[in-house]
């Protein structure tokens, strides 16, 4: 899709100095565009029997809701510690500036369910390698890992390792 890469906006110095902030939000402005970028992913995964997407907050989720109904599997949103109301599983990782943690439900991914996690953006790909691990620590499959635009020279790749790994845009 070559018009994403034309409509992603980069930032400078946001949110610290030093990084380069790619905005996704002039996709959601194009309903075409952002319709296609949802048609891709489904496309890709529609023969994978994913059974569950799960999306970390807040930019995960534009996409990763409307990709689970498109291919009709259950939606289970990540987020950070102390944000959902039920029992969770949590675990906690390393960014480049210190660590987070991320929680699911104790319930959201049952034993073996095919589980496609997806993200906006592959960095160095700590959030990511947290999510696959949240989702294995449930019992769940990862059948995929997927982004909307994935930063190469960051190498977030290769922490995932041995997982399906599909970006749309590389920048």
């Amino acid at each position: 899709m070559p018009e994403l890469k034309e409509v992603i906006r980069t930032i400078p110095d946001f949110p610290k100095p030093g990084v380069l902030f790619r905005d996704i939000t002039p996709i959601l402005q194009k309903p075409n565009l952002f319709r296609g970028v949802i048609e891709a992913f489904a496309n890709r995964y529609r023969d994978a029997n994913v059974e569950v997407v799960t999306a970390v907050e807040a930019r995960g989720f534009i996409f990763g809701a409307p990709l689970a109904l498109e291919l009709n599997a259950a939606f289970v949103p990540m987020r950070k510690k102390g944000k959902l109301p039920y029992k969770t599983i949590s675990i906690t990782y390393e960014l480049e500036y210190g660590e987070d943690s991320i929680e699911m439900h104790i319930d959201a991914v049952q034993p073996g369910q095919r589980v496609l996690v997806f993200d906006d953006v592959l960095a160095t790909g700590g959030t990511a390698q947290a999510m696959v691990r949240l989702v294995e620590m449930a019992g769940g499959n990862v059948v995929g890992v997927a982004f909307v635009i994935e930063l190469v020279d960051l190498k977030g790749r290769e922490k995932l390792t041995g997982y399906d790994v599909f970006s749309l845009v590389q920048l």
